[in-house]
């Protein structure tokens, strides 16, 4: 099966671009990505702090059923363009990746219809490997299908 997130890698460079089209106008895709309770939902994970503003912060935290975190990120936000884009650092802790920094840019194709195209850089190309070598295509690519699933049952409620 094709996943419809796709990820493109050059051999040689630190960078990764990921990008997906989704049946959502472009503020509820943008919503999606900026409101905490819709992020916990697609995620699938607790968002403990999201400032969508400059020099803002996040952090999420995942646990398993004995209460023990499993995952946990956080970042700083370093600009917020409404429907547009967010321009963030982003970093796993109790992980070897060094932070990463994402351009996340958020594109109307028709007035239901929207793109997003993450830009991510990392601190070198052995690190952007290694993280390439992780399910990472296929997490990123059942998050956006539950973004989809998630934002699509609000819009009918």
């Amino acid at each position: 099966m094709e996943l419809k997130t796709k990820i493109h890698a050059e051999d040689g460079k630190q960078e990764i671009f990921i990008t997906r089209e989704f049946d959502l106008p472009v503020d509820l895709l943008f919503k999606a990505y900026t409101d905490a309770e819709i992020v916990e939902q697609w995620m699938g994970t607790k968002v403990l702090k999201l400032e969508n503003k400059q020099h803002g912060s996040y952090q999420f935290e995942t646990s398993n059923q004995h209460g023990d975190v499993v995952f946990r990120a956080n970042g700083t936000i370093h600009e917020v363009i409404h429907n547009q884009n967010i321009t963030r650092t982003f970093q796993m802790e109790n992980t070897p990746f060094p932070v990463q920094f994402d351009y996340i840019e958020f594109e109307k194709l028709s007035d239901d219809t929207s793109k997003i195209t993450i830009h991510t850089i990392y601190k070198s190309v052995d690190f952007r490997d290694q993280m390439l070598k992780l399910p990472f295509a296929q997490g990123i690519n059942m998050a956006h299908n539950r973004l989809q699933e998630v934002v699509s049952k609000e819009v009918k409620s």
